[in-house]
């Protein structure tokens, strides 16, 4: 074979080579595309940092609103509804009057006990001119003494003749005084039970209903396991504070104290009730409210405090990832306590004042693993994605 032929033949075999090479280059995944090579990155992750304050140690309930007072209007006197002076739903002052009852009858009762009253000290006043006459005579030896005696008697009849119808008349002038109608407390009245001419018994037919709004009780139950953080606080005279949130637990309401505690135990539930007491200068309280409770027993003086996103569950219990000065995670196992209403949660052992730990994109994380910390609007969406994915891909199956 010629030189010339030689030539050819090694030129065609380099385009070939070169050829496949390209293609085989350009088949072969890139690498910025691989999930498993982007893992050999320092993994993106934002980052808090444990800090200390007193932390509040709270108890949650559902709680329900009822009235501290509520007194249903009655008359102390039988007879026809003779006026109405109050709207429904209105405020009422302890004092206004609310109603009046017909006392006509009354009146003239109370005049026939003062014509009575009348006769009976007119009778007496007699009986006792004559008694005083009885008694000269006697001295002198004029009359028996069983005359005497007799007129004695008289005179103390009569007394109590008058003393009878005085009674009488107090009687009948309360009677009057009572068809008014007044309020018994202050707070807001409800809806009219009865109509004008309408008869009314005494101490029987209710007239309407009176719910003093200040202040306002709340009752809840607490598991029995939390009665000595309640009885011993209240024994030593502290005040233990309660604050009302509405249903979805987002909106505070009103702030009042713990009154009373129950002196039983339910056996069914295992909880114990108690009362808290609200001035609701507001009226944002309502009889038959449901509302959330939150009991503050305890502060926790200078608790470490840490993001609650940082913590996370493994099979070995709670752990965090602590990032060192060279950017490597630590997985630290922590123990944890109450959450605070801020998304912060204490923890009791394992941490220090100052460290950072992992917040958010440590699913990839392992102990070890290097890190960036990024700010939120710096992290690579696609990297975290990825970061995820490869976590799931490690859980047991």
């Amino acid at each position: 074979m010629s030189r010339k032929i030689k030539a050819i033949v090694w030129l065609i075999v380099a385009v070939v080579i070169g050829v496949g090479a390209y293609f085989y280059f350009k088949m072969q995944p890139s690498k910025d595309n691989n999930p498993n090579m982007k893992m050999n990155r320092d993994t993106p992750v934002q980052v808090g940092v444990v800090s200390s304050q007193d932390v509040p140690v709270q108890l949650s309930a559902l709680g329900t609103v009822v009235a501290d007072k509520t007194v249903t209007v009655t008359s102390r006197i039988t007879g026809h509804l003779q006026e109405v002076y109050f709207q429904e739903g209105q405020y009422v002052k302890q004092g206004q009057l609310l109603a009046q009852i017909d006392v006509k009858p009354y009146q003239a009762t109370l005049e026939q006990y003062q014509g009575s009253l009348s006769e009976s000290q007119a009778q007496l006043k007699n009986a006792q001119l004559t008694l005083a006459r009885y008694q000269r005579l006697y001295e002198k030896d004029s009359i028996a003494k069983q005359d005497l005696d007799t007129q004695t008697a008289t005179t103390t009849q009569y007394q109590g003749a008058v003393k009878s119808a005085q009674g009488q008349i107090k009687t009948a002038t309360l009677n009057i005084q009572y068809g008014r109608i007044t309020a018994p407390i202050s707070g807001y009245i409800g809806l009219r039970k009865i109509d004008v001419g309408n008869a009314v018994t005494a101490d029987s037919t209710s007239i309407a209903v009176i719910t003093q709004m200040q202040p306002m009780a709340v009752t809840f139950n607490i598991p029995q396991t939390n009665i000595s953080n309640i009885i011993q606080p209240l024994r030593q005279g502290h005040a233990l504070s309660v604050d009302a949130f509405d249903q979805s637990g987002a909106q505070h309401i009103a702030q009042g104290q713990v009154k009373v505690i129950s002196n039983e135990i339910d056996s069914t539930t295992g909880t114990v009730m108690l009362k808290a007491i609200f001035d609701n200068q507001n009226n944002a309280l309502f009889p038959n409210q449901f509302v959330n409770i939150k009991l503050k027993v305890n502060t926790l003086k200078d608790a470490l405090i840490v993001p609650s996103a940082a913590v996370q569950v493994g099979t070995s219990g709670k752990y965090v990832f602590v990032i060192d000065e060279q950017s490597t995670a630590h997985k630290i196992t922590v123990t944890t306590a109450t959450e605070t209403a801020d998304n912060q949660v204490v923890v009791l052992s394992g941490l220090k004042v100052g460290q950072k730990v992992v917040t958010s994109g440590g699913g990839s994380l392992g102990n070890g693993s290097k890190v960036k910390i990024v700010t939120p609007e710096k992290v690579d969406v696609s990297v975290l994605d990825a970061a995820k994915q490869h976590d799931h891909n490690k859980r047991p199956r």
